[in-house]
């Protein structure tokens, strides 16, 4: 939930065999602008890859998700630029919520957060007007794949192809207690959506027998991975020291060919 304080490319229609679009011609590319409107304006940086509960996982194996990664990093997140705890009572006034934040001036805190719309909602103010290219807005989100116990980042999709001021960034708490924000904790991510487009989109029901090559190569994909993980079940060593299978990491398919396009690693870049 966010509360409002170049042309649009066009999508080519896939034939059911078509190969998948290539990376956009520079003159496609959104431009997205970053002004300025408070000197306490969170810091902006491109998505970290890094989540703890990742870091976690046996042998770090969330990271062979591919699109785990990805998501993370497809976007911009505004960081808390100080440390700060704020605390629900369960009440549905404004002043239910309470922060606090040691050493830090009560109007600093206030320019960051404030209880705005009551009903356990905390609102982050990011300090940024944003500005993207027309037919483009930006989903404003929490980072993807990052959570905080008791309490949950509200999605909005804005459309700052014409917006003259500023969003919010609000979160809800999902039951009374206290919650931290540490300095460098993503608060908000932002990333595209061409939302003038999405209207125009028809989706549509098909039959894997109208795509003949696409239905064998699901077909192969579904008989290589029941057999690979069966060589993991049987302790086949040459299945254990691969660990898992890397087509889709790879960028390739079934039959060893390559897409247009293919990342497994973002390199967004930060703010000039």
């Amino acid at each position: 939930m966010t509360e409002i304080a170049s042309k649009p490319g066009t999508c080519p229609a896939h034939a059911p065999d078509a190969p998948g679009p290539a990376a956009l011609p520079a003159g496609m590319t959104p431009q997205l602008t970053c002004y300025q409107v408070d000197p306490r304006a969170a810091p902006i940086i491109p998505g970290r890859r890094e989540r703890d509960w990742m870091d976690h996982t046996n042998d770090h194996y969330a990271y062979r998700c591919l699109p785990l990664s990805t998501a993370n990093t497809s976007g911009w997140e505004l960081t808390s630029p100080l440390d700060f705890e704020v605390t629900w009572n369960g009440g549905q006034g404004l002043d239910a919520i309470t922060a606090r934040a040691p050493g830090v001036d009560p109007d600093t805190l206030r320019a960051l957060i404030v209880s705005h719309f009551g009903h356990g909602i905390l609102t982050f103010h990011t300090g940024w007007l944003f500005r993207t290219s027309p037919g483009w807005g930006l989903w404003v989100r929490g980072a993807p794949n990052y959570a905080k116990d008791g309490i949950h980042p509200l999605d909005g999709l804005v459309e700052t192809d014409w917006l003259p001021f500023p969003f919010t960034m609000n979160w809800r708490f999902t039951r009374p207690c206290s919650v931290r924000f540490a300095k460098g904790d993503p608060f908000c991510f932002i990333t595209f959506c061409p939302h003038a487009l999405l209207d125009d989109v028809q989706p549509r029901r098909a039959s894997l027998d109208d795509a003949p090559k696409l239905k064998a190569d699901y077909t192969e994909w579904g008989k290589s991975r029941a057999a690979f993980n069966q060589m993991l079940r049987d302790g086949d060593p040459a299945a254990i020291t691969r660990k898992w299978q890397r087509g889709y990491f790879q960028g390739k398919s079934v039959d060893g060919s390559a897409p247009l396009f293919h990342t497994n690693k973002r390199r967004l870049k930060p703010v000039e």
